[in-house]
């Protein structure tokens, strides 16, 4: 219970500290991503003055007279400005070439989702850290196992591999105690079109004559006498010695049979659950139940409708 009270309180810390750090700009020179509007200013004239975007390779859409195509995906304005003085001054005299990025409005949005309070979509303005988007996201859930994946697709974000300095895809794993902790590395800089998880702790289900019956998420190995305990404990009309574990196992469910009342007095009669059991304490003079009731999907993220969209300016 403690673990669940520190990680169902982290959406407070992430506030407080969230105050101290001073997100801003990368003090990298910004590249030009899918998505952009690229502005191509010639100095002194305006007959190759040219704005557009990109094409499925990554060059610039039908810029005249530049052959090969100019590549500019993930690369900074200088650049690309670069590159094209080159490919002009076949026909112009030391042709000069201002480049800006005009509008970015358009580039991949970060999704998060998973043991979050509200999954959302961000449209980055600027580049946030992790912490900060958990808290727009309205902090973690109490089914949060300790694990946040961070996808990271090739080309999108305009990340290099820090070994060949070719972009890749990556996969970065953090674990929310070294974030509550303030490891530096357990904060990174979120990029354009990064998908984060905030993984979820496997549930058991406690259902019957309980005070309070409902999933149960455990982020280490729990008895049948602290889940129900978990669950509010035993109903007046319970029968203690009628408890049953329904478990899946492969195709079929399984059947256990367990006395609680027995359990507490030894507790070797006890038993060690796993992922996704069901719990089911039968009422005096009621009978067993035999199979698992029919769940409904009510997860939050279980709805077909996109997140909302949220602008981190």
């Amino acid at each position: 219970m403690a673990k669940i009270a520190q990680f169902g309180g982290l959406c407070l810390l992430l506030l407080i500290c969230s105050t101290t750090v001073l997100l801003g700009q990368s003090s990298q020179a910004d590249r030009v991503h899918f998505g952009d509007v690229v502005d191509v200013d010639f100095v002194g004239g305006f007959e190759f003055d040219w704005r557009g975007g990109l094409t499925i390779d990554g060059n610039l859409d039908g810029l005249a007279e530049a052959d090969p195509p100019i590549r500019a995906l993930c690369r900074t304005e200088t650049e690309i400005a670069a590159d094209i003085e080159k490919a002009y001054s076949k026909i112009l005299r030391d042709p000069k070439v201002n480049v800006r990025i005009v509008d970015r409005s358009n580039r991949a949005v970060v999704r998060l989702f998973g043991a979050v309070r509200t999954p959302s979509r961000f449209k980055l303005m600027r580049q946030p850290k992790l912490r900060e988007l958990l808290v727009m996201s309205g902090g973690l859930t109490d089914d949060a196992s300790g694990e946040i994946t961070i996808f990271r697709p090739r080309d999108v974000g305009c990340e290099d591999d820090p070994g060949t300095g070719e972009a890749v895809s990556r996969t970065l794993k953090i674990k929310i105690s070294d974030l509550i902790a303030g490891k530096s590395d357990a904060d990174p800089v979120i990029l354009s079109g990064d998908v984060i998880t905030v993984e979820q702790a496997p549930a058991v289900y406690v259902i019957g004559a309980v005070n309070n019956p409902r999933p149960i998420y455990s982020r280490s190995e729990m008895t049948v006498s602290h889940a129900i305990a978990t669950a509010g404990g035993l109903a007046k009309q319970a029968d203690g010695r009628r408890v049953t574990i329904l478990r899946r196992d492969g195709d079929e469910t399984r059947s256990i049979d367990l006395d609680l009342i027995a359990a507490k007095t030894d507790p070797t009669k006890d038993a060690m659950l796993k992922p996704f059991d069901i719990i089911d304490v039968a009422s005096r003079g009621g009978g067993k139940r035999k199979l698992p009731p029919q769940q409904e999907k009510t997860g939050r993220n279980s709805t077909q409708t996109e997140p909302p969209l949220r602008i981190v300016e």
